[in-house]
């Protein structure tokens, strides 16, 4: 080929690579925010009887999870607790703040959501506005937190420093502004405190739910909202008794909370059982990749524990729970088993051998003695309550084993028992953990015979030769009017 033809050619082709279409860019990654406004000691059923539109529609459009906090001897249903739950994502047998003298804080170990997103990337800009100093002063969002605003309630007026609170939110919210923000709203405490859950009450929650609408328009309105991924969630650190107002004890409306969460990937109308408190740290840390060992989990996260899903029935012998709340039933799920053959016939239908029940139903069986504190529970779990069995004639003994589907295993390896327990020791009653291998005899893993409450157990076992496959049984027995025994989520690894 001449070299003249040979020159022609090569310009033409670098000419049309030169005039080629340029490869589509990839699309941004959204970036991530968050929101979480604390309004405290609000009551969900006022919520829903008051003019509250803004909260009425982040329910509509989200998730909404109603759930109890704990109440003595774990820790008060109070302020101090409650938003040291909600900040750090763990329990106060773990964080430490028990009243609101915070006395026994550890949140050097366990600290806030900001703190945490602080300390994986100091480039997050993070934000806490609140009106009840101690959230600030004692430490439960940190000094490491880059701005925190604290306007005092005590000294001028809720009313009026929530809505400084509420402005400067706006302020900061409304364009650039944090990555990570808290959001304190604290006069409905005050006048449920005053006045009770009435009109007062009912007016406070309305001048509230107005606020919260002012900061999520502010929110939308941003110039880059488009290109952002938010997550919020609004919530609160425990109720109040009605109608006369109060907290800090074992009633279920003081120890009534809630979590509302909207963002991508939370479909609207969604009504989870598996929801608590310590979730709202958790939730936060995983909308931003954080990775911590917390007793809470995303609301993004459903649980898989077959108790869940079954269907529960009213009272039966039970007179003090409400005779329209199905919260308990006798039938395990599929693959499980309860053996009641040792039970005698009398006692407390409820409770005759294992049954299964929630926080609600099963606390407003007996107040008072512990059955509050089962912290770590979600759901439905199950309970051998031989206290309560004992209340009606013929009650007198207790012998009743759950029984678990097989789980497969590996021969030679060990295997761990994962659950969730609550054990209060009382007399001569025991708790047995045994394991049974290809339908052969049971083997003892572990025997409760002293207190072991809201704990998270895992148990090695080892696997024998020839073994395929393993049933995890647990026996309450020897007991008469003495204590009980919960079970939940049993994992095998």
């Amino acid at each position: 080929m001449p070299i003249g033809r040979l020159g022609l050619i090569l310009a033409l082709l670098a000419g049309a690579a030169l005039t080629a279409p340029a490869a589509p860019a990839a699309a941004a990654t959204p970036a991530k925010k968050l929101l979480v406004v604390g309004m405290d000691g609000l009551n969900w059923d006022s919520v829903l009887a008051a003019n509250a539109p803004t909260l009425h529609a982040l329910a509509d459009q989200g998730l909404l999870g109603r759930s109890l906090v704990q109440c003595p001897s774990t820790a008060e249903s109070a302020s101090g607790p409650g938003w040291s739950t909600i900040a750090t994502g763990v329990w106060p047998d773990r964080h430490g703040v028990r009243s609101n003298t915070f006395i026994g804080k550890r949140y050097g170990t366990y600290p806030d959501f900001l703190t945490r997103l602080e300390q994986a990337d100091p480039s997050y800009a993070t934000y806490s506005v609140v009106d009840w100093p101690p959230l600030h002063n004692q430490g439960t969002f940190s000094s490491a937190v880059d701005t925190r605003v604290t306007f005092n309630g005590d000294t001028g007026g809720y009313p009026a420093q929530d809505e400084n609170v509420t402005a400067d939110a706006i302020g900061r919210l409304s364009s650039g502004g944090p990555d990570a923000s808290f959001v304190y709203l604290g006069n409905t405490d005050v006048v449920a405190h005053a006045s009770g859950t009435g009109a007062a009450y009912q007016a406070a929650i309305e001048q509230q739910d107005q606020q919260l609408g002012r900061i999520l328009t502010a929110v939308r309105s941003r110039p880059t909202y488009g290109q952002e991924d938010w997550l919020i969630m609004v919530t609160t650190d425990h109720g109040h008794r009605v109608p006369q107002g109060g907290h800090g004890f074992c009633g279920i409306d003081e120890r009534g909370t809630f979590l509302l969460a909207s963002g991508a990937g939370i479909s609207a109308g969604l009504r989870p059982i598996d929801v608590r408190q310590a979730d709202v740290a958790a939730s936060a840390l995983a909308h931003f990749g954080v990775e911590a060992a917390l007793d809470g989990k995303s609301v993004r996260v459903r649980s898989t524990d077959p108790f869940d899903g079954l269907a529960l029935r009213t009272r039966v012998d039970e007179t003090g729970i409400p005779a329209t709340l199905a919260g308990w039933t006798p039938d395990a799920p599929a693959g499980w088993s309860v053996l009641r053959s040792a039970m005698p016939t009398g006692g407390v239908t409820e409770w005759r051998g294992w049954s299964f029940t929630t926080d609600e139903f099963w606390s407003r069986a007996q107040a008072g003695q512990e059955r509050e504190n089962a912290l770590r529970t979600r759901g439905v779990f199950a309970v051998a309550d031989s206290d309560e069995f004992a209340d009606k004639t013929g009650g007198s003994s207790y012998d009743s084993t759950l029984v678990s589907p097989d789980y497969p295993v590996t021969a030679g390896s060990t295997a761990y028992l994962n659950y969730v327990t609550h054990y209060r020791q009382h007399g001569s009653q025991k708790g047995d953990v045994l394991v049974s291998f290809n339908d052969g005899p049971d083997q003892l893993v572990k025997r409760y015979s002293a207190d072991a409450r809201a704990t998270v157990e895992s148990l090695p076992v080892a696997v024998p030769s020839g073994a395929t496959r393993m049933a995890v049984k647990f026996r309450y027995h020897d007991a008469g009017n003495n204590w009980y025994w919960v079970i939940d989520d049993l994992r095998i690894s």
